[in-house]
């Protein structure tokens, strides 16, 4: 289940195998990969995804952090932050896409009524090229953070209360306290974050496909949708296999220069 559709995969990726045609009779050797090189819908595609990733990363790894700190020292109602922050993660794609195209729906949308109360008008958040995206990056914040926030406060938890204590009796502030303690302590655990949501973020697909469907005009377009549309709509099997095993690199090629 997990092997052999790699390398069947990766076989395909070297013919022109289509879903209604030609198979393993048609021999393209490397020439899906050269297309792939040469095709700009390509680059764009992956272009999107790598903004997204730039877009939703920090916005993740700081509001994880600062959600953690805060449900870790609230006098009272820590289980009822904890599940406040982790709730929206356990929810599926379909449903959070739908909650936020009815937010961002113009005329009765909560957000698009919020903004035309103060005088902003009406905003195409789904429907702009200028927009679109930073709609998508506040969804998945919204939907994806609780992870990111466990494993912070998973790492709060792990820091000896002696450490703060130490840092009180030599004078240190609350933002000392922050700077000089917490951070560095937390390092391994933001390094963990960091990796996995670049990862996670690189994947983007879900939220894009039943939000934007890749628009307006093909500006939210991610890497994943344009290889699941060459395989499925088009039938070119073949070269979307080959698109996939290049993207697979550029991941691996990612990978290895955040571990090392």
């Amino acid at each position: 289940f997990l092997l052999w559709p790699i390398i069947l995969g990766l076989r395909m990726s070297f013919f022109n195998w289509s879903l209604v045609g030609k198979g393993s009779s048609d021999f393209a050797g490397l020439s899906n990969y050269g297309e792939a090189l040469a095709d700009s819908a390509f680059w764009t595609s992956l272009w999107h995804t790598i903004l997204f990733t730039i877009m939703s990363t920090p916005l993740l790894v700081v509001l994880g952090l600062a959600l953690a700190l805060l449900a870790n020292t609230v006098p009272w109602g820590k289980g009822i932050f904890r599940l406040a922050f982790f709730a929206p993660y356990v929810l599926p794609s379909a449903v959070v896409a739908l909650i936020w195209v009815w937010l961002y729906e113009p005329g009765f949308g909560l957000i698009s009524a919020s903004f035309a109360t103060i005088g902003l008008g009406n905003i195409g958040w789904l429907t702009s090229a200028n927009v679109a995206m930073l709609s998508i990056v506040l969804t998945t914040v919204w939907w994806t953070i609780g992870f990111n926030f466990i494993l912070y406060l998973a790492g709060l938890q792990e820091i000896p209360q002696e450490m703060y204590d130490a840092a009180s009796i030599d004078g240190a502030g609350p933002w000392a306290r922050l700077r000089y303690v917490t951070v560095p302590l937390l390092s391994r655990t933001t390094m963990l974050v960091l990796i996995l949501q670049v990862l996670a973020s690189l994947k983007i697909f879900d939220q894009i496909y039943l939000m934007t469907t890749g628009g307006p005009n093909f500006s939210t377009e991610p890497i994943i949708e344009y290889i699941y549309d060459t395989g499925f709509t088009t039938y070119r099997v073949g070269y979307a296999s080959a698109m996939s095993y290049a993207f697979f690199v550029i991941i691996l090629i990612v990978s290895v220069a955040m571990f090392a």
